[in-house]
């Protein structure tokens, strides 16, 4: 399989605080990376350099094997990384139709966002019913499926996604899961920022535990429940 995203020694920080120690690993088409580890590991920080949103102090960032390390992160957007950053991302003065509108505007053009609404009211179809609700007066959840309706609508080479189960009920965080099974099903390659682990081991074929910035193991799921009980991590 063709490696799409790959993180070749990558070390990041803010400041004087250091905060990603030589970080190495890859997702190809098609598959899905769960990257887990406790609070303050580096996950986000990891989602951030792989987008283009933090430029790593050592290493490089591929994606379709060309080095993207320091470009804007709109030129990652461009390459077909897309980021679902933790957290609502929404324009809460705008209606929920409006808040898609101008993403699938910006995306695919006037002619092409009917057809874009059209699927992402099939993902989320609370989404249709709010259509004409002001964002932000969703509840937390409902913005939170609002950015993500955003992101998987564009079907990007590369998904990105942080602490997707944030704010969600346990029913929408099925149905947020079984999209982005059919999104891999397409060929989209999917990172997944997750604190609790049980839903990304389940979609995904590869884990990489994160501890104080450093990678401390990666491999295949089927190993990874017995690392996550000796680390710690909190698999709910």
């Amino acid at each position: 399989m063709t490696t799409v995203l790959e993180l070749r020694g990558v070390s990041a920080a803010y400041g004087p605080f250091k905060a990603l120690f030589d970080v190495s690993f890859g997702v190809s088409a098609g598959e899905a990376v769960a990257l887990i580890g406790p609070n303050g590991a580096g996950k986000t920080t990891v989602a951030r350099v792989a987008s283009g949103l933090v430029t790593p102090s050592a290493g490089s960032v591929l994606v379709d094997g060309i080095d993207r390390t320091g470009a804007a992160p709109h030129r990652f957007v461009r390459a077909g990384v897309a980021h679902a950053p933790e957290g609502r991302s929404v324009f809460a003065t705008l209606s929920v139709e409006d808040n898609l509108t101008l993403s699938f505007r910006s995306s695919r053009g006037r002619r092409g966002v009917a057809a874009a609404l059209d699927e992402a009211y099939e993902l989320f179809p609370l989404l249709a019913d709010r259509r004409r609700q002001i964002a932000g007066t969703l509840s937390g959840g409902q913005q939170r499926m609002l950015s993500m309706a955003r992101v998987l609508v564009e079907a990007p080479k590369v998904l990105i996604a942080d602490e997707l189960s944030l704010g969600l009920a346990p029913i929408v965080v099925e149905q947020v899961y079984a999209n982005l099974a059919k999104l891999r099903a397409r060929g989209t390659a999917v990172v997944i920022v997750e604190q609790h682990v049980s839903h990304a081991l389940e979609l995904c074929d590869w884990a990489v535990l994160l501890r104080r910035g450093s990678v401390s193991w990666q491999g295949p799921v089927t190993e990874a429940v017995d690392v996550i009980a000796e680390a710690g991590v909190a698999n709910g």
